[in-house]
C-alpha cells in the first residue's frame, strides 16, 4: 500500500485487514486506527502532546485486590 505524507511530519498507510497506521519520518510507529481520518487525528493529537506535554488526568483511580 502507498504511504501518504501528512503535514510534512508523518506518514499514514493502510495495512492488512483495513487498519491504518501512522509512522514518523524515521519509520517509528505512532498510532493504529480503524479509519484514515481517525489515524491522522489521533497522530496529530499524540504528536502535539509529545511536543507540548499531556495534561494531567482530572481523576486517578486505583484498585487493590486483597484476601478477606
Amino acid at each position: 500500500m502507498e504511504k501518504k505524507l501528512i503535514d510534512d511530519c508523518f506518514y499514514v498507510e493502510q495495512k492488512r485487514h483495513g487498519m491504518w497506521n501512522s509512522a514518523d519520518k524515521e519509520g517509528n510507529g505512532l498510532v493504529t486506527a480503524l479509519t484514515e481520518e481517525s489515524c491522522i487525528s489521533g497522530t496529530r493529537f499524540y504528536l502535539k502532546g509529545m511536543q507540548e506535554g499531556f495534561s494531567e488526568p482530572v481523576k486517578v483511580y486505583s484498585s487493590e485486590v486483597s484476601k478477606l
